[in-house]
């Protein structure tokens, strides 16, 4: 028996939004995000035990982060508290809940996180593993503890999803899309659900002009299960053959779409865990991102999802 449903490795960050444009902004509310975080919130909130991999940084942020993480129901025990700067962002919000970032991250504790952070014996202890291209793009450790995760993982028969999660700014300072590329490829050996966003992250493989059953054929050549986040178009399902699509759930109201995605990751991952038919899980996480919509930052405050009165 495992002890835990789902461990994330990767990387969460201090959050300010504010209201206005950044330019502007005078007033910030402060909170948390990351996608490998969110989503092991939107799990965890569903009823599924879970843990976080990262390294916290012993700044005035760093024990309020393990704080609210722990009130989620998250395990923090891999999470320790080193010296150092936990990463920041500032995000403002444009029309129709897009969203103006700027990052403060480079050489924060969680950047720094590498192979020997790594416990085998708990990563063994979960039944599924969540990792993240985002983890691969802060630095070179990160990568590397990345694919040592994974492969510490495929060891001890704990499966393995892997959001490839591209962002293009981040991966330039590492040598840009070539370099992602070769992260995808070297890791994709080792993933058993893939949870990829259509059209962003098909641009790792060159598959971004084509729709998303033709992309789900050719990603099924590297990995046979995956979900494809597609937005208002809802998502598609490549599962070990099959090709399903899933209408998606319509929002009442839009306000950000902040972490949606991760939100969509969580609720598919914790209805697989409990032995849902994949379509049936991505039901269930295209109602749970559509409600995440109507909230401002990452993570929605409670009790959502238990509340999905903004979804139609």
């Amino acid at each position: 028996m495992k002890a835990l449903d789902l461990i994330g490795v990767g990387e969460c960050m201090v959050e300010f939004f504010a209201e206005e444009p950044l330019a502007q902004a005078r007033t910030f509310t402060r909170a948390f995000g990351g996608d490998v975080l969110n989503a092991l919130v939107a799990a965890a909130r569903l009823g599924s035990s879970t843990g976080f991999v990262t390294r916290v940084g012993d700044d005035p942020f760093g024990p309020g982060l393990l704080a609210a993480w722990r009130a989620e129901g998250i395990d923090t025990r891999c999470a320790p508290l080193v010296r150092g700067e936990n990463g920041v962002y500032f995000i403002s919000l444009k029309e129709h809940g897009e969203r103006e970032f700027t990052y403060r991250r480079a050489g924060s504790a969680a950047s720094r996180l590498a192979p020997e952070d790594l416990e085998p014996e708990y990563l063994a202890s979960a039944r599924m593993v969540l990792l993240s291209g985002i983890t691969q793009a802060i630095s070179p450790s990160a990568q590397a503890a990345t694919l040592q995760a994974a492969q510490l993982a495929r060891s001890s028969g704990t499966l393995v999803a892997y959001d490839p999660n591209y962002r293009p700014a981040l991966w330039a300072e590492r040598g840009g899309l070539e370099v992602a590329r070769r992260a995808f490829v070297e890791l994709a050996p080792y993933v058993d659900v893939l949870l990829p966003s259509f059209p962003a992250d098909l641009a790792l493989l060159g598959l971004e002009h084509l729709d998303p059953p033709a992309a789900l054929q050719a990603l099924g050549r590297h990995v046979p299960r995956s979900g494809l986040k597609a937005g208002s178009e809802g998502a598609w399902l490549g599962w070990e053959g099959r090709l399903l699509h899933v209408p998606a759930a319509s929002p009442r109201h839009i306000r950000d779409t902040t972490g949606a995605g991760d939100a969509w990751n969580g609720a598919f991952l914790h209805g697989l865990l409990q032995e849902q038919e994949p379509f049936d899980a991505a039901v269930q996480a295209n109602r749970l991102a559509a409600a995440k919509l109507a909230y401002r930052g990452a993570i929605a405050p409670k009790p959502w999802p238990l509340d999905t009165h903004s979804v139609v």
